[in-house]
């Protein structure tokens, strides 16, 4: 797939491939050897679900506090779940900065 989505890009961004320095892919048996909880190259960390869009990691209005103070979680499996929208971090960076102010 690596080249047919470079071929895409290029199509939209001319001299794409002439900025790639280095490439490194790993299969998803691979991605699952070197993380456990990659199931099957699974990034999305669970199933994708309407239970799991709203209960992971677990079942909270701040999903994203930890049991140690200011230390919060924000990856993919963390509502909204896995993609590129960068909305785990958003929403855990709001949860954290709401935290600040209510203990200042």
């Amino acid at each position: 797939m690596t080249e047919r989505i470079e071929d895409q890009i290029e199509r939209f961004a001319p001299g794409f491939r002439d900025c790639i320095l280095a490439r490194h892919s790993l299969n998803p048996a691979a991605m699952q050897q070197r993380n456990p909880n990659v199931v099957g190259g699974d990034i999305n960390g669970g199933a994708a679900d309407l239970w799991q869009l709203l209960a992971r990691p677990i079942l909270s209005p701040a999903p994203y506090r930890t049991a140690i103070p200011g230390l919060y979680l924000c990856s993919s499996s963390t509502p909204p779940g896995g993609g590129v929208h960068g909305m785990c971090g958003f929403h855990a960076a709001e949860t954290a900065v709401h935290d600040w102010f209510r203990k200042s």
